[in-house]
């Protein structure tokens, strides 16, 4: 999956923003307040409004009024998505322009928000006539294509009428379960496999319980039981990781996953230095949290959307490139990667086109690329991006910039 265009309408501190032409591997620059974690929220509501519906997503984050931008009007304006991506994982031989577009209001009688529209559309490569609306959705009614492995065969769609059981439930959360839908069921599993992480090192310390975790949690709270995974069951993987690791983490020669007598599972880091192994709640913060990243950047199975908050805090900033190298590493292996920092340290493993930042405008977000001014991209040809941002080269994404 590629997200090419991200357009967000009415959503918190954006009023009406845009993103475009979005590389492999994205890094947003702002200062505090400027919309970093609300960008990211984006990927969060979705994910949340799948797993439940609209309505728990909107009261999660303090209701309809606290999440629709200052100055709606909560009983006419609607929050609205619109993504444009391309699923290679649908169609392998090709990757037409797929389109998720949601409009979200809220029901003053009932005190509910619902879905007031939900497209799901590809446009058809080399063919005449408007895109396949696979899937659409008014309320909680709507249709879905039936014949979708022809749509860029024929012309016509033919399309099943169905109705969801409340109008604050997604239909591709209903309809992504059934086979016949084959391209619903697509988005379905990659909305549902999208990965925010809120690493936290306190919970990857802790001794966890037996078991098997393919994957890292959004915590960290597995990682004992994740890297015996690794070892087990993808050992090519785990070898490439400690191959890594002194350059990764100076000193760390050595990590193992151990099974205690109660059933539990501890790291064991191996300093290169001493003779004998050290248990994780002994080990640095940082330490702790770049084994913990290159467990995550090392799945053997990538997420399609990987978002990853301020990685330098805890990290000596000599690791950030080495850090930026790895998630880069990920991103070309296939999963995209959504990156913010205050780091320009970390910004000088970037190249110009991976760079975005956020401003201000009238009190609302705005979503600009470093490459879209001249200046920047010609000296990021001999220069470093990060001392051309801690420099002011990059025009409105400093401190200063937002302040005036």
């Amino acid at each position: 999956m590629k997200i090419e265009t991200i357009r967000i309408e009415n959503f918190k501190t954006f009023k009406k923003a845009e993103i475009k032409n979005l590389p492999q591997m994205v890094v947003i620059l702002g200062p505090n307040g400027s919309g970093k974690s609300t960008f990211f929220d984006v990927f969060g509501f979705l994910n949340d409004s799948l797993q439940n519906n609209v309505t728990t997503a909107i009261e999660n984050r303090g209701g309809f009024e606290e999440v629709i931008s200052r100055g709606c009007n909560a009983k006419e304006d609607l929050i609205k998505f619109e993504i444009q991506f391309r699923n290679s994982s649908f169609n392998k031989d090709k990757t037409p322009l797929i389109t998720y577009l949601i409009e979200i209001g809220f029901n003053q009688t009932n005190g509910k928000s619902y879905i007031a529209r939900e497209i799901l559309k590809y446009r058809r490569k080399g063919k005449a006539g408007k895109p396949w609306h696979f899937l659409d959705f008014s309320n909680g009614e709507g249709s879905a294509v039936t014949n979708e492995d022809q749509f860029d065969k024929v012309e016509d769609a033919q399309r099943e009428e169905q109705k969801v059981s409340s109008p604050d439930i997604l239909a591709i959360k209903g309809l992504g379960q059934f086979e016949k839908f084959k391209a619903i069921s697509s988005f379905r599993t990659l909305l549902e496999s999208w990965y925010v992480s809120d690493f936290k090192i306190e919970f990857a310390r802790k001794l966890s319980d037996a078991g098997v975790s393919a994957h890292l949690s959004r915590t960290g709270d597995n990682l004992a039981q994740v890297t015996k995974n690794m070892f087990d069951h993808h050992r090519e993987s785990f070898d490439e990781l400690l191959e890594k690791l002194p350059k990764r983490i100076p000193g760390i020669n050595e990590v193992k996953a151990i099974k205690t007598e109660d059933g539990r599972i501890l790291l064991r880091f191996k300093d290169q230095n001493f003779k004998d192994p050290f248990v994780a709640r002994y080990v640095s913060d940082g330490t702790i949290k770049m084994f913990a990243y290159m467990v995550l950047l090392r799945d053997p199975e990538p997420h399609p959307l990987l978002c990853i908050e301020e990685p330098e805090n805890f990290l000596h900033p000599d690791l950030l490139e080495n850090l930026c190298e790895e998630i880069r590493e990920y991103s070309q292996r296939g999963g995209q990667v959504f990156v913010s920092t205050h780091s320009p340290d970390f910004v000088d493993g970037l190249s110009v086109e991976e760079v975005f930042f956020l401003t201000k405008q009238d009190g609302f977000s705005q979503i600009q690329a470093a490459k879209d001014q001249p200046l920047v991209k010609e000296l990021s040809k001999e220069n470093k991006l990060g001392w051309m941002w801690r420099n002011g080269y990059i025009e409105g994404a400093n401190l200063k910039d937002a302040i005036k």
